[in-house]
């Protein structure tokens, strides 16, 4: 009995080693990084103050810096995508480690999917989308397709019971398989994929040789050593022509949206590793097309519907580290988690979602895969929707939340900055940013004649002073 206790205890001992060290080593590296231009703390007393605002006609976002010493956070409003579109598009990022992910995100990966965005809407509008929705196959030389091993639609599939009707794909299957025969095909809805390996970098050769070592059937954290990552490059996420995200005449922003997350970590990733930077960032993300709501969710940022009766609907579930699936996949890649402060992928990460945080990201411990949640606004009959990183869900409920921008409707932006201080004041550490979406007078879509996206100038809001805590590493 005291040998076992002594083993775990030397796991323990080993695993807190571990963690601080890589963790400092880490720290160091994020102090080489150059000062991001939204880095604006001056060290005054009002410091915690600053922060961020957008309103528009029917959306409106407020973010503070609060007690961390920089603003990770990013959000972006567009009550009209380029203007012409009719599609809206909100996004809150929650940058860690660093600004440089949820920087990358706002840049590249919102104007990719803008771009797919008016592509497809340019699309349907040209009246080609049923000749362009048949067309979401090619035939490779093996008769199989890559539309059809897309990530979200194995995602979908994995999900499928045997006596649910609505998740079976093999009618669409027949149908494509059908089209293959009478329809010539063409290369547009695919690109070849890259097979290219690279040594693999320091930050994830140092976390492979200090995981291994733990497991073995005595391992506390049930750790796994079976996996399937053999220090090779990934290929590159297989690039879609706009017109494969039209079927049967609508736009699927699922697979749009799964695939440009994919792709942009991938870039995230690449570009991380030439400059030795560990930053990551959570993605929520909200698109209104007429009365549809699509929200794709990866990491620990929330969205939340207060429908007609004033009960608050979940837009999107928390990718926690200690969830059953979560820790089982993390398992799995031969990872685990440990108990600082809050459950932690490998002792680090407090989400088990993100873009970037590449010496997790290499051994597929985190993983950018969003979720993907549907919603006919028409059934629901919403009042408003609100997006936010987790400072504001650090201390508030979904049904807090609700009911406090409730009661601050009527405020020229909704609410969100009420909710956002509110926060603060309750003790929230992180970064806080609020987003709400207004639906007025029963109609439940986003008006068209918004203007472009603004990325908003830094404000100091208020003149007293609070005092800061030290932050909690996410």
């Amino acid at each position: 009995m005291k040998r076992s206790i002594k083993k775990s205890l030397t796991i323990h001992g080993a695993v807190d080693v571990w963690g601080r060290g890589l963790l400092g080593r880490l720290q160091a590296t994020l102090g080489r990084q150059k000062a991001n231009r939204m880095k604006l703390i001056d060290g005054s007393g009002s410091a915690d103050h600053q922060c961020w605002e957008e309103v528009q006609q029917q959306s409106s976002a407020f973010a503070i810096l609060g007690r961390r010493p920089r603003m990770e956070d990013r959000f972006i409003i567009e009550e009209n995508v380029n203007n012409d579109t009719g599609i809206s598009f909100f996004a809150v990022f929650d940058g860690h480690g660093g600004e440089f992910a949820a920087d990358f995100a706002k840049d590249i990966l919102v104007k990719n999917i803008y771009h797919k965005i008016t592509e497809t809407a340019a699309l349907l509008k040209g009246g080609g989308a049923g000749s362009v929705g048949d067309q979401l196959t090619v035939n490779n030389g093996n008769n199989t397709s890559d539309y059809e091993n897309s990530p979200y639609l194995k995602r979908k599939s994995s999900r499928k019971d045997e006596n649910n009707k609505e998740n079976d794909t093999s009618a669409s299957v027949r149908r494509r398989d059908s089209l293959r025969k009478s329809l010539s095909t063409t290369d547009d809805c695919s690109s070849p994929k890259q097979n290219n390996t690279q040594p693999t970098d320091v930050f994830t050769s140092k976390l492979n040789s200090l995981i291994r070592p733990l497991g073995g059937k005595d391992n506390l954290f049930n750790i796994s050593n079976n996996s399937n990552n053999s220090g090779s490059k990934p290929a590159p996420p297989t690039s879609f022509d706009a017109k494969c995200y039209i079927e049967n005449g609508k736009i699927n922003f699922g697979k749009m949206i799964t695939d440009e997350v994919l792709a942009a970590d991938y870039k995230l990733v690449e570009a991380a590793k030439k400059s030795t930077n560990i930053a990551g960032t959570t993605a929520l993300i909200a698109i209104i097309q007429g009365t549809r709501l699509i929200v794709a969710n990866v990491g620990d940022s929330r969205g939340v519907m207060c429908d007609s009766r004033g009960v608050a609907i979940p837009l999107s579930f928390d990718h926690k580290p200690q969830q059953v699936r979560e820790r089982k996949r993390i398992h799995d890649a031969g990872g685990f988690i440990a108990f600082r402060g809050v459950w932690r992928v490998a002792g680090i990460l407090a989400t088990s979602r993100a873009l970037g945080d590449y010496p997790l990201k290499d051994k597929n411990l985190v993983i950018a895969n969003p979720d993907i949640l549907t919603f006919e606004l028409n059934d629901h009959k919403p009042i408003f929707l609100i997006l936010a990183s987790d400072g504001l869900w650090d201390t508030f409920s979904n049904e807090e939340a609700v009911a406090y921008i409730k009661e601050h409707i009527h405020e020229s932006d909704y609410g969100a900055k009420s909710l956002a201080m509110q926060s603060y004041y309750r003790g929230s550490v992180d970064n806080i940013t609020v987003l709400v979406i207004l639906f007025r007078n029963g109609v439940y879509k986003i008006g068209s004649n918004a203007g472009s996206p603004v990325i908003s100038s830094p404000t100091n809001s208020g003149s007293s002073s609070l005092n800061k805590n030290t932050p909690s590493s996410k």
